[in-house]
């Protein structure tokens, strides 16, 4: 390789960065991201509308009644309504989450009779349907644990949650952001600095100067590589002192990680830029490859082991599901490489790096086509 020349490039291209102000999205887009998404979703759910129908009315269904009103995540209204009149309210969307508690409820309880409570949940959304229903049941349980105390006394259930205690969204949601924001935006610029070349015509140039293939694609990507790098240790920051999130891994782990993952995206900005001319496309491509796998198997909204047949499989297939389990380890957990998943991982990774990369410089020509 030649250094002289790769130097120029390099020092051509930031100044074009600097130049034409796509510098400052380098930096604001993924941060934006981290901020937007990270206070954005929520898998909680608060207050959610809750309407009772006591009618006992006996010492058992009050004590029913104070959980429900004591909590945070219902807004609870006890109300003498026929259950007709309820549904309607529900279908309307004045109602979340209707409980109905039949005549004769405690007297049952107390008898060891069977009886049943009547639970409507607005299931339109289906994630935050499941959630207001195991909401509503850890109640129901923690009631008729209460309840039962005195004559079940054999077995008692010792709950705890590892590796996120508090069940905070925050520490759920923004390790996974790092494959999103790691993955998209590497793989933009990367495109469009080739793309550009393109488009403009300077491409010329370069096919008819005596500069080598590789020493052309180090010098276009060198610079993208390393202002990402920064990105690391920014969203970092955001992820750890604003939002929180607790650390438990191997900063080192982290960061080794994150640079492979950011070739990874720089590998599939240069496959994108070789087959576009064009900028606009070559975003739109981008987009269509990064973001919508991103978000469907990073793990963020749906855990990867419960998918079935080809998205099973899909899943797999892209980097970011790779990434995010080590980087959750680093952050929740703090396994590491003493964990033989996270070796496989990061050995995956190398070679999904690597593959990219031979290919993308296999299929760049150094001519015009």
């Amino acid at each position: 390789m030649n250094r002289g020349v790769i130097k120029a490039y390099i020092i051509k291209e930031l100044s074009e960065l600097f130049r034409s102000k796509i510098i400052i999205m380098v930096y604001l887009m993924p941060s934006m991201v981290m901020f937007l998404f990270g206070n954005g979703i929520k898998m909680e759910v608060k207050n959610a509308d809750t309407v009772i129908l006591d009618h006992d009315r006996s010492k058992l269904s009050l004590q029913m009644i104070s959980k429900f009103e004591h909590s945070k995540y219902f807004n609870t209204k006890v109300l003498n309504i026929t259950e007709k009149e309820a549904i309607d309210r529900m279908k309307r969307g004045e109602i979340s989450i209707l409980i109905i508690i039949p005549e004769g409820f405690e007297r049952k309880v107390l008898k060891n009779q069977k009886t049943e409570i009547g639970v409507f949940v607005d299931a339109a959304f289906p994630m935050r349907g499941m959630t207001m229903e195991s909401y509503v049941e850890g109640v129901l349980y923690q009631i008729m644990e209460e309840t039962a105390r005195e004559k079940i006394s054999l077995v008692k259930i010792n709950q705890r949650n590892l590796f996120n205690q508090a069940m905070r969204d925050e520490d759920a949601i923004v390790p996974g952001l790092f494959g999103i924001i790691l993955l998209v935006a590497p793989a933009i610029l990367s495109a469009l600095l080739i793309v550009k070349e393109k488009e403009t015509g300077t491409i010329f140039n370069f096919y008819s100067s005596p500069v080598k293939k590789i020493d052309f694609l180090v010098a276009k990507l060198t610079p993208v590589f390393f202002l990402h790098s920064i990105n690391i240790f920014i969203l970092f920051l955001w992820a750890t002192y604003v939002f929180n999130v607790p650390f438990r891994g191997n900063f080192l782990i982290f960061w080794l990680v994150s640079e492979i993952y950011i070739i990874i995206s720089l590998s599939i900005g240069l496959l994108v830029s070789i087959v576009t001319r064009t900028q606009i496309v070559a975003l739109l491509a981008v987009i269509i490859i990064t973001i919508i796998p991103g978000f469907l198997y990073s793990g963020i909204m749906m855990p990867i082991s419960s998918m079935k047949g080809e998205a099973y499989i899909e899943a797999h297939l892209f980097p970011v599901m790779y990434y995010n389990h080590i980087i959750y380890d680093t952050f929740l957990i703090g396994q590491g490489f003493s964990s033989p998943k996270n070796v496989l991982y990061l050995i995956i990774l190398i070679f999904y790096g690597l593959t990219l990369l031979i290919v993308g410089s296999l299929l760049m020509k150094k001519e015009m086509r």
